[in-house]
């Protein structure tokens, strides 16, 4: 396949998605986190009390009622309280790249395409399973990917918005024709199950999007207008788990103790705060670069961590309170799945736009980071 025609369109092909059968629901998870606290209670009598947790509580904090995860039995046990994998021989594919090929083969059928015509693969999630070999070359390889490249890359929840920018910029430079942007989420992993603050944002699942040169694409696709990158250091949002945690001499990581900033953890009001108006702005801005107004947006699929921050959101860009049909929520039964929350409600809510329609995909998350594409149906 020759690369040297430069200047051409990206689209959005198709997308995949791949979703654990197990689910964990508010009351099951709020059960497990009260005997936990009843336990901690007693077993540290002179301890600050851990307070219960509650369904309504999680609710309102959130807008999540369920959320998928890979294996619920250990999550749930007391005891344990963190998923358990059996670490798998290295001639076995890893846990995450599993999932990833399960989503790209979605995708791969929605569009009708080969592997064969796939130039690249970007692995592009909030973690790795491995440092290497790549999660994405992984993939390549499995999916039966003789030729070409693939690399990883780690912008938290705005991993695949920044993915997709990645594979429309090759194609508009004539590097690539074909690019499988494939987002791997198992969040279970990272996330503190004794933290009454945090033990129930995420979720597990994998999404694919498809980004191609349009003269190469289906007749019905989603054209990419335009996208926007911006990050912005802040402390709010963290996960310090990593290679060298080790050399610190301080022992291994404590669900409980001063170590769990090893695993997620958030200034949830400051974040709400500071990030509402910063990707709101970004937003309005973009779409006035591109001669639009929020009016002009059919829908917007929004990244999916919390039903209050898409509310003010989607009203800053819209001009008024948006409905279900504008902005559609996936979160309630996935939960947060960081970069792929906007990837499953684009998957889920796109097929009943018409040829014209324009839509918006944004992403925002730890960093700050944040992502919008805008989009247009063709077909």
């Amino acid at each position: 396949m020759s690369h040297s025609a430069h200047g051409a369109i990206p689209v959005i092909s198709a997308t995949g998605l791949f979703t654990p059968t197990d689910t964990i629901s508010n009351a099951e998870l709020v059960a497990s986190f009260n005997a936990y606290a009843d336990r901690y209670n007693a077993a540290h009598p002179d301890a600050e009390p851990l307070t219960h947790s509650s369904v309504e509580f999680v609710e309102k904090a959130s807008g999540i009622k369920s959320r998928h995860v890979m294996d619920k039995t250990a999550i749930l046990d007391p005891d344990i309280m963190e998923p358990r994998y059996a670490e798998r021989p290295n001639d076995q594919i890893s846990l995450m790249a599993e999932i990833g090929v399960a989503a790209c083969r979605d995708a791969l059928a929605m569009a009708g395409r080969d592997i064969a015509d796939v130039d690249a693969v970007l692995c592009a999630a909030s973690n790795m399973q491995r440092a290497y070999p790549a999660m994405a070359v992984e993939i390549q390889h499995e999916l039966g990917m003789e030729r070409g490249f693939g690399f990883d890359m780690n912008v938290a929840c705005s991993s695949a918005t920044f993915g997709i920018q990645t594979a429309a910029d090759y194609i508009r430079s004539g590097n690539a024709r074909s690019v499988l942007v494939v987002n791997p989420e198992i969040t279970s992993g990272h996330l503190n199950w004794r933290d009454r603050d945090s033990h129930f944002i995420f979720g597990d699942v994998a999404t694919a999007i498809l980004v191609e040169a349009k003269d190469l694409a289906p007749a019905q696709h989603w054209e990419i207008l335009g996208t926007r990158l911006k990050t912005q250091f802040s402390n709010n949002i963290r996960n310090n788990f990593g290679f060298l945690n080790r050399a610190d001499g301080n022992g291994p990581v404590d669900q409980s103790g001063p170590r769990n900033d090893k695993l997620f953890v958030q200034e949830g009001r400051k974040v709400f705060k500071e990030v509402v108006p910063m990707v709101g702005q970004m937003i309005l801005d973009h779409a006035e670069s591109l001669g639009l107004s929020g009016s002009d947006l059919r829908r917007l699929w929004l990244h999916q961590a919390n039903t209050g921050m898409n509310r003010l959101i989607a009203q800053k860009v819209l001009g008024h309170e948006a409905v279900e049909d504008e902005s559609p929520t996936v979160l309630d039964t996935y939960a947060n799945t960081s970069s792929a929350g906007s990837i499953i409600a684009f998957h889920k809510h796109n097929q009943d736009l018409k040829a014209g329609d324009l839509g918006l995909i944004c992403s925002f998350g730890a960093g700050y980071s944040a992502g919008s594409v805008f989009v247009r149906k063709v077909g």
